[in-house]
């Protein structure tokens, strides 16, 4: 039996505390042993979930730790999942029951798929991505590394996407396009082309936000 750890104790770990109990394997494969967090008393103000167990840089990993990480910053998250990797921790990745993975999906280690998120075939989806519910990841598509997918976007057939890219709620972006490692999408956009490395897009069709 694994024991995870949560990186992260606020809202969105307070979200994947609830959303890991609803996952593949809960009871029988991993029991939720407790967070990490530099703020200690994070949870001072709510009842019903597991200890904070100690800071990030502080905590000593144990045999039967995995580790999933709630941060929705991507630079953070990375820099925070990176200081565990180097200390030889494992990441477990986490799929909802009442999310649908189709064939010939291949997802990295560390992945978030929460509730009612569609993940179609042939789809390669990297480490540490985070797939919020009731998102859809088309066929024929690949999510790189850290990235975020928040709630209700839409990613046609056949997009790439780059690492540690965030797409904010109910984006869409269409069928082919690319976008590069870095950048992010505002909520609502429609993306109809190539997004530059590092570049904020917004509106329908979605510019750049620096013109």
């Amino acid at each position: 039996m694994k024991n995870l750890v949560i990186i992260g104790a606020g809202g969105m770990g307070r979200s994947v505390f609830h959303i890991a109990q609803g996952c593949k394997g809960y009871g029988t494969e991993f029991v939720i042993k407790g967070y990490l967090d530099d703020n200690l008393s994070q949870l001072s103000n709510f009842k019903g979930y597991p200890p904070i167990l100690g800071t990030i840089d502080s905590y000593e990993i144990e045999p039967d730790d995995v580790f999933t990480c709630s941060m929705g910053n991507v630079a953070t998250k990375q820099r925070c999942c990176e200081k565990i990797i180097q200390r030889g921790g494992k990441f477990f990745t986490l799929i909802h029951e009442q999310a649908r993975v189709c064939g010939n999906v291949t997802l990295g280690e560390g992945c978030i798929v929460a509730p009612f998120c569609l993940v179609d075939c042939d789809t390669e989806v990297g480490r540490m991505c985070l797939l919020q519910s009731f998102a859809v990841i088309g066929h024929d598509c690949s999510i790189g590394d850290y990235t975020c997918i928040d709630t209700h976007v839409t990613c046609v057939a056949g997009i790439r996407v780059g690492d540690c890219v965030t797409v904010h709620s109910s984006a869409v972006i269409n069928g082919g396009v690319v976008v590069e490692d870095g950048a992010t999408i505002a909520a609502g956009s429609f993306v109809i082309r190539k997004v530059k490395s590092g570049v904020t897009v917004y509106g329908n069709p979605a510019k750049s936000l620096n013109g």
